[in-house]
C-alpha cells in the first residue's frame, strides 16, 4: 500500500462549490468509512483542502479522485499529489 498527500486549491465559483460540498463529504465519508482516506478538510481559509489517502498505487487514487463530485464543478484550480513515506505517528 502507498500513501498520498493531495492539496486541492479551489477557485472559481464558490456557490457551485458549496452547492456539491454534500455529496463531496458523502462521498469522502465513504472512502474513510472503507480506510481508504485517512484524513480530510478544508485549510482554515476555505482556499483549498488536504485529503491523505492509503491505496494500492497511483493509478487506484486517480480513478478515486475522479470520482470526486467536486470535479464536476470545476472549481478545483489545482490538484498536486505527491507520495508520502509515514515514518513517525500513530499511522506508522
Amino acid at each position: 500500500m502507498a500513501r498520498f498527500a493531495v492539496e486541492y486549491s479551489y477557485g472559481g465559483n464558490r456557490e457551485r462549490r458549496m452547492a456539491a460540498r454534500p455529496a463531496h463529504r458523502a462521498y469522502l465519508s465513504s472512502l474513510a468509512e472503507r480506510g481508504t482516506l485517512l484524513a480530510a478538510g478544508p485549510f482554515a481559509d476555505d482556499s483549498g483542502g488536504l485529503l491523505i489517502f492509503e491505496v494500492a498505487d497511483e493509478a487506484e487514487l486517480t480513478a478515486l479522485l475522479d470520482a470526486d463530485p467536486y470535479v464536476p464543478t470545476e472549481t478545483i484550480v489545482q490538484k498536486r499529489v505527491r507520495e508520502w513515506t509515514t515514518v513517525l505517528g500513530t499511522w506508522v
